[in-house]
């Protein structure tokens, strides 16, 4: 009996043993997972970010943070874009390209390059890619009921926006387009596809 309570004993011991090791090897863990949360917390950690210098586009003037709004008929200096918040804040963009035969022409060449698997050369949504998608895209002309496509329902910054955030099946081209070729886009959507004439004064350019 001496024997066996002696093994029992020895058994116990070894468990508890056991189980202190597995506790201290938690509380290890539970301190290194802790510990890069904690560092951040110290009074002389500091975010190498957050200095005195002014960021780009940032305001000097905490009340009134942000960049300047840029001048009315600005046009982005090529190989830059534009940032836009929201899809809200492009429809409330004006077109800075003027609608001169030209931009129409740009335009339509790089519809044809990323427009036109989904909505067709003709703009009507009948696009190879358009007739295999559960949504059909936009029909952009003027022929279409749904969306009249008027200038105050729909201004030109609400086709950008589009081609800036994209829609329900529509990818953005935010990245693939600058804002000048998207502004191009959209000139040759209106004159051409929404039939808009373009100003006389403007077909000689």
């Amino acid at each position: 009996m001496k024997k066996s309570s002696s093994a029992m004993m020895k058994l116990l011991a070894i468990r508890l043993g056991y189980q202190k090791t597995i506790a201290k090897s938690l509380v290890i863990a539970l301190l290194l997972l802790l510990a890069p949360s904690l560092a951040h917390a110290w009074p002389w950690d500091r975010d190498m970010m957050n200095q005195i210098s002014i960021k780009p586009q940032e305001s000097f003037d905490e009340a009134n943070p942000g960049m300047k709004v840029f001048p009315k008929r600005s046009v982005p200096v090529p190989g830059t874009t534009v940032y836009v918040k929201d899809f809200d804040a492009a429809t409330k963009m004006s077109n800075p390209v003027p609608v001169y035969a030209k931009s129409v022409d740009m335009g339509g060449r790089l519809f044809a390059i990323y427009c036109t698997p989904c909505h067709g050369k003709s703009g009507t949504g009948d696009g190879y890619v358009g007739a295999k998608l559960i949504l059909k895209p936009y029909n952009l002309t003027s022929s279409n009921d749904q969306h009249p496509w008027n200038t105050k329902e729909y201004p030109d910054g609400y086709i950008f926006g589009m081609m800036t955030f994209g829609g329900a099946v529509m990818p953005s081209y935010a990245n693939d387009l600058s804002a000048n070729e998207r502004w191009n886009v959209v000139n040759y959507v209106r004159t051409v596809l929404q039939k808009t004439p373009i100003p006389i004064t403007a077909q000689t350019k």
